[in-house]
């Protein structure tokens, strides 16, 4: 399995949907962060089985929170670029994207 490098704007993202969920209800916030801890270890596990999206990018969609990881598989890690909102507009993370290795 490749690492995972998680950009400081996607985990900012996390951190502020973490935030948001937990002002509204302790557990909502830990099932929030579980899911997203099940969904980077798949990512990991199995990045081609997301499909493709955006700028060459991939998705994984969560399943209980309005919320997708944006990722790349590049030679050496799997990238996160984005814990993006289902209601931001798509693509608006595209700045983070540099070079791949």
């Amino acid at each position: 399995m490749k690492p995972v490098q998680v950009l400081p704007q996607a985990e900012t993202e996390a951190n502020k949907a973490f935030d948001w969920y937990e002002e509204q209800s302790e557990v909502a916030a830990g099932r929030f962060s579980l899911e997203l801890r099940k969904a980077f270890l798949a990512i990991r596990q199995r990045p081609q089985l997301y499909p493709t999206y955006l700028h060459g990018t991939q998705r994984r969609i969560l399943d209980r929170f309005p919320f997708s990881i944006v990722y790349r598989e590049l030679l050496n890690q799997i990238q996160i670029i984005a814990i993006a909102h289902a209601k931001r507009r798509p693509g608006y993370w595209k700045s983070r994207i540099g070079p791949a290795e």
